[in-house]
């Protein structure tokens, strides 16, 4: 670490630079998110090896969640990933516990033309052409909830989260920025829905 601590600091430099900016883009039309300041959302170079079979010390990749309160507020938030070969943007709720996860199901549960006719938008689906990810779900649907529920489908998931590649070559481009920002205005409506949940609950 120590040979490559200046290009360290200028990459970091350049990504605080960059999640600066699309902090105040996003702010423009989400004023909660105005006082929010780089470090709220960055997350560290270290990496936690206490309980992974990685033993690297550090992270090969910069990330930063951008979310009301910053990064480790309970409300869902957008996602900014940079990684060689592996970058992307977008957001949701990962994993969220079980009281948060109760309501959203709640939520879905009772407003299911809403919900469906957000995550069908075309202006979602242009940009998570890949829809809500359904990666981290239950084989049955949770208990008290009918089997043939219409809402099966997304009652069973334990995550909510929509993301969508980003190539090497669109780092480089002066309007990456811009494709950002627009990426995420796209979720918002998503993230409006889950974060009724953690409003119920406060």
């Amino acid at each position: 670490m120590d040979v490559n601590k200046k290009a360290y600091e200028n990459a970091k430099a350049d990504w605080e630079q960059m999640v600066g900016d699309v902090i105040k883009g996003l702010s423009k039309t989400e004023p909660a998110l105005q006082d929010l300041l780089p470090k709220n959302c960055t997350f560290r170079m270290n990496r936690d090896v206490r309980f992974s079979k990685n033993k690297e010390p550090y992270k090969c990749n910069f990330g930063a969640s951008i979310k009301i309160g910053g990064k480790k507020s309970p409300y869902a938030g957008y996602y900014f990933h940079v990684e060689p070969g592996a970058s992307f943007v977008g957001g949701g709720f990962y994993m969220p516990e079980a009281p948060v996860l109760a309501k959203i199901r709640q939520e879905i549960d009772y407003d299911l033309a809403i919900f469906k006719k957000i995550i069908n938008n075309k202006k979602f689906t242009t940009v998570y052409t890949n829809g809500i990810s359904t990666n981290v779900s239950l084989v049955n649907i949770p208990k008290g909830y009918a089997p043939d529920n219409a809402a099966s489908a997304y009652l069973k998931l334990k995550s909510f989260t929509a993301v969508a590649s980003i190539k090497n070559e669109e780092l480089h481009d002066k309007a990456i920025g811009k494709k950002v920002i627009d990426s995420m205005a796209a979720l918002k409506p998503f993230l409006d829905f889950l974060n009724r949940a953690v409003v119920e609950i406060e």
